[in-house]
């Protein structure tokens, strides 16, 4: 029996985040589920509902548990971005195997408003009640946020897949005091399954540092990787192979 692969992707994506991961690990014998989160379905540029802008991460990871719940064994779950953060969550409530966690948005916690991520959201924070709206990154943001170590002539191409994200969600991630429900809180206790962390030296959107920060939270099952002159889109960078190489190697191990 093929072992399940669930793959969660980030902020403004949908399951064409994983066409390279999706290559790799089907031939590596898996059985490759690339989640589309709540509201991800509309094709770029189309308006989205206006309840994405409400959507929270609970939402998100609640629709997932209800997929996990329908195998017949607990998956591998891979998360990039926001959908780390998602597979955290997930981990917590006992519904993964392993967790892989690629360039991971941080829990409730921990502080990730560095200089590069606020740069990265300034124009998404200072919008009247973002929190209330879907939003989508600017091209020049998404350059410097996630396609720093993308080719050029691949960014435009990539970015014109992205479609909108909840405003909801942007505030339970980063401005999580604010959230009375702490939909981002996760118990690093009730994490029991082995977690592998990724980070690229170059991630403006997830400093290394704040990734090292999670790793260290499940220190008890975590282990931590971070590979030079990768940034935040380690799902498309040149050497995602050597990365998913990587991978490959810790889940047979572990």
């Amino acid at each position: 029996m093929k072992k399940a692969l669930i793959m969660v992707h980030g902020m403004w994506g949908g399951s064409w985040c994983w066409d390279n991961y999706i290559r790799y690990f089907t031939n590596k014998g898996f059985d490759c589920v690339p989640v589309i989160l709540r509201h991800h379905q509309n094709n770029p540029g189309q308006k989205s509902p206006v309840e994405l802008g409400f959507t929270s991460i609970s939402d998100y990871a609640d629709d997932i548990t209800e997929l996990i719940t329908k195998l017949d064994h607990l998956p591998v779950l891979m998360g990039h971005s926001m959908g780390g953060l998602i597979g955290q969550i997930l981990a917590s409530r006992g519904l993964v195997d392993k967790l892989i966690l690629l360039a991971p948005a941080p829990p409730r916690g921990i502080n990730a408003l560095y200089f590069s991520v606020v740069k990265s959201f300034l124009s998404l924070l200072t919008r009247y009640q973002f929190w209330k709206k879907p939003h989508r990154i600017s091209y020049s943001n998404a350059e410097y946020a996630l396609f720093n170590q993308l080719p050029v002539e691949q960014r435009r191409e990539v970015y014109d897949k992205f479609v909108y994200e909840s405003g909801r969600a942007a505030l339970e991630i980063g401005l999580w005091w604010l959230d009375v429900e702490k939909n981002t809180e996760v118990d690093e206790a009730e994490v029991k399954c082995p977690v592998l962390v990724l980070t690229g030296t170059e991630d403006r959107m997830v400093p290394p540092a704040v990734a090292k920060k999670i790793a260290e939270k499940y220190k008890k099952v975590s282990t931590y990787m971070e590979f030079n002159h990768h940034a935040h889109w380690l799902v498309g960078e040149p050497g995602w192979e050597k990365i998913a190489g990587k991978i490959d190697q810790w889940i047979s191990k572990i």
